[in-house]
């Protein structure tokens, strides 16, 4: 007798559904990102889906029904249904929790609220690190052995009362953290995109300050210890500080000033401007806004995909901008290995070694150089400008290009080829001097002496009593 048992529906639907309903519910408690988890995990659902109509095959087979366990079109409709539902929970986190990081605006209006923290006794000399994740955050040095902290709150909602819902939870506090104290925010939603807070932070002066931000401006100021500061998307100031400073930033730009340490600036970002530094300055990384220096005792040293550059010395200023690279008064030496910038350097007293290509070299010295000097450049010029009364030995190699000189003598001769490349090489005036190499190709080298300057005369002197104005006669 046939068995009449009837074949049950397939049960890939229940647990599908059973599924992707448990993903939704540990999603909305924070319990996992879902879209990651279906980026990496998604082909599961084939593996289930194969799994089950294998099963049912067997099943069939076993109680005699038909073996047949194809997918219906209205499994396929479930998935592409669920498949849309989740799609939507993933654009949901994108654009409203997720989207200024990956520079979609933020929706709604910004909100401000008042932010009350209990201030905190410290050590005069204790770390103090701040962790806010978005927000301005301005520190400054005090007299007293507290940790204060004064502020707004700013929550994004469609309207107040729903980002006052938001940032009621929300709050900072200052906690001691091992042997250091910690300044950070609180509550729920606390790292919430659409909250940020902007804090006035003050630390005892002898305090060394760690600041960790992921957007907002930074600034800091008259701190007796080391400064470091690593964000991802802001500005940063930092001024009249005794120790070290140390930056690393991925967008915004840098100013510091007035600083009695080193200065280290590394990552991405914009424009750079460093001065008045009794110690070194090192830059790594790419910025692609001006780049300024000046009076920076230590010297400099600027590493970049394109740039290579080590001053020990830098009483005047260094400026990289618009494919220009200005290097002005650096008594020590200089080395200098680029491409695509016309370089011009003026009063370095030291060695000299500049490599660039694609832009042209010009080197100035107002005083005889007392040490080597080596340019070497391609397809681009090289000029060179000495006072009258240097003495060097030379040596000029141009290829398909001519070479120019203003000095002259009977040690210094100059030959060509018919294929269009110039020589230079000799001495000149008392002495060996220094060794000038120069070497070009598909470009000129000028040898100039520099020009010197006129002299202004002075103005006549003025009359004690100058004699009166007569008026003039009416007609």
């Amino acid at each position: 007798m046939a068995n009449l048992r009837p074949r049950g529906s397939s049960i890939f639907s229940g647990l599908i559904l059973i599924s992707v309903g448990a993903l939704l519910l540990l999603h909305n408690y924070r319990g996992y990102d879902i879209g990651r988890l279906l980026w990496h995990w998604w082909p599961l659902i084939l593996i289930i889906l194969g799994a089950v109509k294998l099963y049912e095959r067997t099943s069939g087979t076993r109680f005699g029904n038909s073996p047949a366990a194809r997918i219906t079109p209205g499994e396929i409709i479930l998935v592409l249904g669920l498949f849309a539902l989740v799609g939507i929970v993933v654009i949901h986190d994108i654009v409203i929790e997720k989207g200024p990081k990956i520079g979609i605006p933020e929706i709604g209006d910004k909100f401000p609220f008042d932010l009350n923290v209990e201030p905190k006794t410290v050590p005069p000399d204790a770390r103090v690190t701040i962790r806010i994740g978005r927000g301005d955050i301005s520190v400054r040095s005090a007299d007293t052995s507290q940790v204060r902290i004064s502020g707004k709150k700013f929550a994004k909602g469609w309207s107040e009362t729903d980002a006052q819902k938001l940032a009621d939870p929300v709050s900072a506090e200052i906690v001691q953290n091992g042997d250091g104290y910690e300044i950070h925010p609180t509550g729920t939603g606390a790292g919430d995109s659409r909250i940020s807070l902007d804090l006035d932070v003050s630390v005892p002066k002898n305090s060394s300050l760690t600041i960790r931000n992921e957007k907002g401006d930074i600034t800091v100021s008259d701190m007796a210890k080391p400064v470091s500061i690593t964000t991802t998307n802001g500005d940063i100031e930092v001024r009249d500080t005794a120790g070290d400073v140390t930056i690393e930033t991925r967008k915004g730009d840098i100013k510091v000033s007035d600083t009695k340490g080193n200065v280290k600036i590394a990552g991405h970002g914009g424009e750079i401007n460093v001065s008045s530094a009794t110690g070194g300055l090192t830059i790594d990384g790419e910025f692609y806004g001006p780049i300024r220096a000046d009076k920076i005792a230590k010297g400099v040293r600027f590493i970049s995909q394109r740039t290579d550059l080590t001053l020990t010395q830098l009483t005047g200023h260094m400026e990289t901008s618009s494919g220009n690279l200005e290097i002005a008064d650096a008594p020590g030496n200089l080395s200098l290995r680029t491409n695509s910038y016309d370089v011009s350097i003026e009063n370095a007293t030291g060695k000299v070694k500049v490599d660039n290509r694609n832009g042209n070299v010009e080197v100035r010295f107002s005083a005889p150089p007392k040490e080597d000097v080596e340019l070497y450049n391609s397809s681009a010029g090289i000029t060179l400008s000495l006072p009258e009364s240097s003495s060097f030995n030379i040596v000029g190699d141009c290829h398909s290009g001519d070479i120019d000189s203003e000095f002259s003598a009977d040690s210094l001769k100059k030959s060509s080829t018919d294929s269009g490349d110039s020589h230079l090489e000799g001495n000149y005036g008392r002495g060996r001097g220094p060794k000038i190499t120069l070497k070009t190709s598909y470009g000129s080298i000028s040898v100039h002496k520099t020009s010197a300057e006129i002299p202004v005369p002075p103005k006549p002197p003025r009359p004690k009593n100058p004699p009166p104005v007569p008026d003039s006669e009416e007609h």
